[in-house]
């Protein structure tokens, strides 16, 4: 996210500027299940992904206050994340969105399938 002299005005900019990005709204999504969720889950996900990119991409949103992330110093070490309770709050646009395009792929004779998005997706997007 831009630091605080480069923030938009707009909305729409600000939004763009917290979420934009081909990965970010997609972990978003994932972490929507509630439960914390290690890295190595979000990368398997995700799919093409490389390391680098889902470790910016991960600090992007941390910095931008949407998620938490929790590090358990252990044998094997491994890190945790959740929506923040900021973070919480876009899982209903989100959702919106996602029955949006549901709708939209359906008149298309499109068939909607998608493992990371929360399941009512497909529910609700008649």
């Amino acid at each position: 996210m831009a630091n605080k002299e480069q923030i938009p005005h707009c909305p729409v900019k600000y939004l763009i500027s917290v979420f934009g990005g081909k990965w970010k709204l997609p972990i978003m999504c994932i972490l929507a299940c509630g439960k914390p969720v290690r890295y190595s889950q979000i990368k398997r996900a995700l799919g093409p992904i490389t390391a680098m990119m889902l470790s910016k991409t991960l600090k992007e949103l941390e910095q931008a206050g949407v998620i938490n992330r929790k590090q358990y110093n252990q044998v094997p070490p491994y890190v945790e994340y959740t929506l923040s309770d900021e973070g919480k709050t876009i899982v209903p646009v989100l959702t919106e969105m996602g029955n949006w395009a549901t709708k939209q792929m359906r008149k298309k004779h499109m068939t909607p399938s998608c493992d990371t998005c929360p399941s009512n997706f497909q529910a609700h997007g008649k």
